[in-house]
């Protein structure tokens, strides 16, 4: 996937394709066809920077329902040309998903499309795993003949066929068609073939074997970094497995560098859990000051670690930031300072969605650094990352006294579960959006449960229906 382009976080677009809650807000007071070509937009090309981590697409749907929204822009997206060659499954992920929770909400224009795309598209898979959660019987067993006739008689199709019914999400619809007479042989064969391919790769390891000492555990990292596949952390595991108190001199020149680069990288990721006080080891990741030595250095948390990294947030490179990221997890309120400066320098040097600013956010709000506020403010609007937006609003509600008159009203309607719930606890009932909100959350059947306890502490029972 191409990297998305974000529009400005003042824009209609840029709010919709942040998940911010004012996204919502902003496009139900705006002109409905421009609101609407504002939100397939954000369908249609997926913003997210990390789809694993933020969520969108129930957010997506609420508008579709809001807007009473069509659907013919999903149509065209999902058959057009470009499904004939293009295999990447984010080119439609998200419009899927979205079709998914409109079907949940009773749209049927939105189940009958994901039943056609299921039969005939080319991320078929995702479409039926959401049908899995959503059709009914009738409507899952009617797709089997065109998903099965993917899948040709022949030594190569069967294995496809064995491949995905092993693999699927969500087995409900070959479970379904394992029980007709027409294709219930060949699923139960499938089945068969996958559990057998399954054990088979059980018995025939690549990884370590019993027996090994740290030589044959060192060739093994440097074997993978020849192929391409840092093995340094697993390897480190084993390291911890096979090493005896003999071998520490021969560990300890590892992570010096006298046996290579892979060598060091497992050595080094050993004795910071072997010998997390041994300012040696320390000395080593500053002398290394790579990136497996800063990696390394990530995985401690003691106090000798958390002292040096007094001494090093002040420096302008990796190992800098990994003491700043250090600092902001496990320092004391005597390090609100450095956690500040470094929250700010971030900001400044490299934007609003640095990868550090996880770490330096969560510092700021779990020392409760105050004079933070205005800094986690712009985060807040700027991020695109809707998983960074959430942990600065976890933030502002320990540094802000504005939040729950502010943010915390617009975070009602983010996109992102976690932000709904802090939202959920703090935000002023005296704004006259909040309570109605409140009471469609809690009766939301879509709605994570967390938010919806968040939502039951705040108002009477007899009001949340």
């Amino acid at each position: 996937m191409f990297e998305p382009v974000i529009a400005p976080s003042g824009t209609l677009l840029g709010l919709l394709q942040r998940g911010r809650g004012d996204g919502t807000l902003h496009a139900l007071a705006a002109p409905r066809a421009e609101a609407l070509a504002a939100l397939n937009q954000c369908v249609l090309h997926d913003p997210r920077q990390d789809w694993q981590v933020e969520n969108r697409s129930l957010y997506y749907a609420r508008l579709y329902l809001d807007l009473d929204g069509p659907l013919g822009e999903i149509e065209s997206h999902l058959f057009c040309p470009d499904d004939l060659v293009d295999e990447d499954e984010g080119r439609t992920g998200l419009a899927l998903s979205v079709l998914g929770h409109l079907a949940s909400y009773g749209r049927d224009d939105a189940l009958m499309l994901l039943r056609r795309y299921a039969a005939s598209g080319a991320n078929w898979s995702w479409a039926l795993d959401e049908l899995a959660l959503r059709d009914d019987d009738a409507g899952l067993r009617g797709l089997a003949a065109p998903v099965l006739g993917r899948f040709p008689a022949t030594p190569e199709g069967e294995a496809r066929l064995a491949a995905a019914v092993r693999d699927a999400y969500e087995p409900r619809p070959w479970w379904l068609w394992e029980e007709t007479a027409e294709f219930g042989d060949r699923l139960r064969a499938a089945r068969r073939q996958g559990s057998f391919d399954r054990w088979q790769r059980q018995l025939t390891p690549s990884g370590p074997r019993p027996g090994w000492g740290v030589a044959a555990v060192f060739e093994w990292a440097e074997d993978g970094l020849r192929r391409g596949t840092p093995l340094h952390v697993p390897a480190a595991r084993c390291l911890a497995a096979v090493a005896t108190p003999e071998d520490r001199a021969e560990i300890l020149a590892a992570a010096a560098g006298a046996a290579g680069e892979a060598a060091r990288a497992t050595a080094l990721h050993h004795l910071v859990l072997a010998e997390p006080e041994n300012p040696a080891v320390l000395d080593l990741i500053e002398a290394a000051g790579d990136e497996p030595a800063v990696a390394a250095y990530a995985r401690m948390c003691g106090p000798a670690a958390v002292a040096r990294a007094r001494v090093w947030v002040h420096r302008p490179d990796a190992l800098g930031t990994a003491a700043a990221t250090l600092l902001a997890s496990r320092g004391g309120p005597q390090d609100a300072a450095l956690v500040l400066a470094a929250l700010r320098i971030t900001v400044r040097t490299d934007g609003p969605d640095a990868p550090a600013l996880f770490a330096l956010v969560d510092g700021a709000g779990r020392l409760a650094i105050a004079c933070a506020a205005p800094i986690l403010r712009h985060v807040y609007r700027e991020t695109a990352s809707s998983h960074l937006r959430g942990r600065t609003a976890r933030a502002l509600a320990s540094t802000d006294p504005s939040f729950a008159a502010g943010f915390a009203v617009e975070c009602l309607w983010d996109c992102e579960e976690t932000t709904r719930e802090v939202a959920a606890r703090h935000a002023e009932t005296a704004d006259a959006r909040v309570t109605p909100r409140l009471r469609r959350l809690a009766s939301d059947p879509a709605e994570e449960e967390d938010v919806q306890s968040a939502v039951r502490s705040r108002i009477a029972p007899e009001s949340a229906v």
